[in-house]
């Protein structure tokens, strides 16, 4: 659903230029420093990036879905590092507040997380608890007025950045079932709270992941997210479904982009007396690419509007999410056998974005956990 599409096209039109004139030649940089620069963090802010999809009352730009995957198509075309930043306080990171938080908790945070003040963290996955993230072991036990936190999260998305950690506790150890999982929201400084040593990731260099260490740490009870005990999962259940299609919405984006830059490569690159794109091998490696993203795009958008119509995604999310990050793994092994060995150097940007994308396939859930979902609501479905 898109509410004012001239509205839209001049937000999408800033943050094309902002991409192009900022964000493009920086990538190098943060590639090499490990670090998005502070002057672009702040003009993230001033464009509204961290609050794209929190509601307007709260400070934020309240993006329908629709909206949010077309601004995602666009800040897919540069290095996935710059919109992870803003990606959990958009996402995973603020979804739970907004879906399940108290009127309380909203008005403390949402209005923060949207002017970038603070950015989010979600942190559901364990050392022994990934796909399987119902069973988690981490434990909240209620304790005089507070929960005391004890166990460890690995790979959490902005921690080393985060003021504020939506984390996913057992507060019945005794149900090993997901109704014993609560959802807590705990502030950066809390006593007991710690942070690892910041992941050394194969790409996505300036985007950060580390462990999130909970030694007896004590919670007030009012940062039970929602005041409710044991629907934690099914919280981080909700907010995965937004969550896949944004992120195929950035598969999209960054397809586009590689795409984009093996065309003009293969137009400027000359063998046997002409351009390799005129090719026809090199041709049916660009036809594919263009035909995948296009099946790609047009899922997403649907999926997008089934969503913004109040429908059920859980399925068509799924399918997104899997059809186009294996699509944007495709269009990187294309690009770089049409670059030919100088794909396999770093003067040029696809042996970056050829590392970058792989993650695409593994978080938010693994290619195999979106079958898993998809087949297995195909079946329920089916039995009625």
């Amino acid at each position: 659903m898109i509410r004012d599409p001239d509205t839209l096209a001049l937000l999408t039109e800033a943050i094309g230029r902002f991409v192009r004139e900022q964000l493009i030649p920086n990538e190098s940089l943060v590639a090499e420093t490990d670090a998005v620069p502070e002057p672009i963090i702040a003009e993230m802010k001033k464009l509204g990036l961290f609050g794209l999809s929190i509601p307007e009352g709260y400070g934020g730009l309240g993006l329908t879905m629709e909206e949010e995957v077309e601004v995602a198509f666009v800040l897919g075309g540069t290095s996935p590092a710059f919109r992870s930043l803003i990606g959990t306080n958009n996402g995973i990171g603020s979804q739970g507040i907004i879906l399940d938080g108290t009127a309380e908790q909203k008005a403390r945070y949402l209005p923060r997380l949207a002017s970038g003040e603070l950015v989010a963290a979600f942190a559901l996955t364990e050392p022994g608890s990934g796909s399987d993230a119902a069973s988690l072991s981490t434990t909240a036990l209620p304790r005089e007025g507070h929960y005391v936190l004890n166990g460890t999260k690995r790979y959490i998305t902005n921690a080393p950045e985060a003021g504020i950690f939506t984390v996913m506790a057992r507060t019945d150890p005794a149900d090993k079932s997901p109704r014993g999982i609560s959802a807590f929201i705990v502030e950066r400084g809390t006593p007991g709270l710690a942070l690892g040593r910041v992941d050394r990731k194969m790409g996505q260099r300036g985007a950060h992941t580390c462990d999130v260490i909970f030694e007896d740490c004590r919670v007030p009870a009012t940062q039970l997210l929602g005041g409710r005990e044991g629907v934690g999962f099914r919280t981080a259940m909700k907010v995965l479904d937004k969550g896949r299609l944004h992120i195929a919405a950035v598969c999209v984006g960054v397809a586009e982009r590689m795409l984009a830059d093996a065309l003009a490569y293969a137009m400027a690159r000359k063998q046997f007396g002409q351009p390799i794109a005129e090719f026809q091998l090199i041709q049916a490696m660009l036809a594919d690419s263009r035909t995948e993203i296009y099946a790609s795009r047009s899922m997403v958008l649907d999926a997008a509007r089934r969503r913004d119509d109040g429908k059920d995604v859980t399925t068509e999310a799924a399918c997104s999410k899997l059809f186009a990050s294996e699509m944007c793994g495709r269009v990187a092994d294309r690009a770089v056998q049409i670059h030919g060995g100088a794909g396999y150097v770093s003067d040029y940007a696809i042996e970056r974005f050829y590392r970058d994308v792989r993650l695409f396939r593994i978080y938010e859930g693994t290619s195999q956990i979106q079958q898993l979902v998809i087949a297995r609501n195909m079946i329920r479905e089916a039995k009625g």
